[in-house]
């Protein structure tokens, strides 16, 4: 594996020297100051690209070029962003990177409704609680037909969470869903969330997914003739928010997709803490049976609590096996190098990691504290090392 760590770019308080110090040799990044939608010239690329190469480490993935809302929509001026889009791979290749993740999740990105939960240790953890989001969407946002959404036991559990909720738990729950995550599109404001999401009332799954298929349809012959490895990101979490569909979150949902765009360069990052929530999704199964479209790996562990609430955990704890998902990837890049594949060794990066030590007492973007991190990719690497070693 590569190791990896993401870098939100000059402004990111881990600097590339940490990324470099915790052991990684790549960086994942993106042009995270541009505008959704606008075009990634050649030029702005390559400065970015510089910034990397001269503090000794190599830019190997993009995460991510966000998919304007417009094309989930097929709405307005879908077809431009498009070719805009077209337009960034072809820069992007032209600058030797050819690993594209991106994710389909409208409206909202990755959703966390705590950003520092306490852990018993003292660390601190990103945390998802279905509760806290229905209390958020009911009695906050105060959603039309959010009542319809949950059952009569949730709808009673999130009033009296959100009874016990201080003013300030309210400013600090709304901001941790919708003010924006590192790497998300966008944060917005209440009123705003709410005209977002009412943009999507109408659009069924079925809607969704046939939406993300013609937006592959569009740009994967781009993508094959360039050999660029675009790699969808599961939902996270994989499933619907706020009403509104996810249709990249089960084995159905991936099995629909490739089929639908059978090419290898229609491919998956394999974020096992994002499919791990749910614990039908065997991890290990949907690794072997879409290894050959496996381009970038998030290993990333999670405890799940029940009804869809999860705590990020660390790496080799919680319901992730990560040693049977490592030892899976092994296997799979001992196969590739046998077969002579250049893309033999997948690009991973240890995904998110706890705030500890002395990053308590930093300033970070949620999950992506150096030191946290810093301790996963030690695991994870030692975990490899020791399967390598017994083989």
């Amino acid at each position: 594996m590569k190791d990896s760590f993401r870098w939100y770019g000059p402004n990111d308080p881990v600097s590339l020297e940490d990324i470099l110090q915790a052991g990684a040799t790549t960086v994942v990044s993106a042009l995270h100051n541009l505008t959704n939608g606008e075009v990634w010239d050649e030029s702005a690329i390559k400065a970015h690209q510089k910034i990397i190469i001269d503090a000794g480490l190599n830019w190997e993935v993009v995460e991510s070029i966000p998919i304007h809302e417009e094309i989930k929509q097929r709405t307005g001026s879908f077809e431009f962003y498009i070719e805009n889009y077209k337009k960034t791979i072809t820069n992007l290749a032209s600058c030797g990177i050819y690993n594209v993740c991106y994710n389909f999740m409208p409206v909202l990105d990755w959703t966390r409704t705590h950003l520092y939960y306490s852990m018993n240790d003292g660390s601190k953890a990103l945390y998802y609680n279905n509760t806290a989001l229905a209390a958020f969407d009911l009695f906050i946002l105060k959603r039309v037909g959010a009542k319809k959404t949950y059952d009569k036991n949730q709808i009673k559990k999130a009033k009296s969470y959100f009874k016990s909720l201080s003013p300030d738990d309210i400013k600090i729950l709304s901001k941790s869903i919708i003010a924006g995550l590192p790497g998300a599109e966008e944060g917005y404001t209440i009123e705003q969330f709410r005209k977002k999401l009412q943009q999507y009332e109408y659009v069924s799954s079925e809607d969704l997914r046939e939406h993300l298929i013609l937006f592959l349809e569009a740009i994967i012959p781009t993508a094959e003739k360039l050999g660029v490895k675009m790699c969808i990101h599961p939902d996270d979490p994989p499933f619907s928010l706020f009403g509104i569909p996810r249709v990249v979150s089960t084995l159905k949902d991936l099995n629909i997709l490739f089929k639908r765009v059978p090419s290898i360069y229609n491919g998956l990052t394999f974020c096992t803490g994002s499919l791990g929530v749910r614990q039908e999704n065997d991890l290990i199964q949907l690794f072997k049976q879409f290894a050959n479209r496996i381009h970038f790996l998030h290993l990333r562990n999670i405890r799940r609590e029940g009804q869809g609430s999860f705590v990020e955990a660390n790496h080799l704890e919680g319901d992730v096996d990560m040693f049977s998902v490592v030892h899976s990837v092994i296997n799979e890049e001992k196969k590739r190098k046998k077969e002579n594949r250049l893309d033999w060794e997948l690009p991973m990066r240890p995904d998110h990691g706890h705030q500890m030590l002395d990053d308590l007492n930093k300033k970070i973007n949620p999950g992506y504290s150096a030191i946290g991190r810093l301790r996963g990719l030690a695991e994870i690497r030692g975990l490899a090392l020791a399967i390598i070693r017994t083989k």
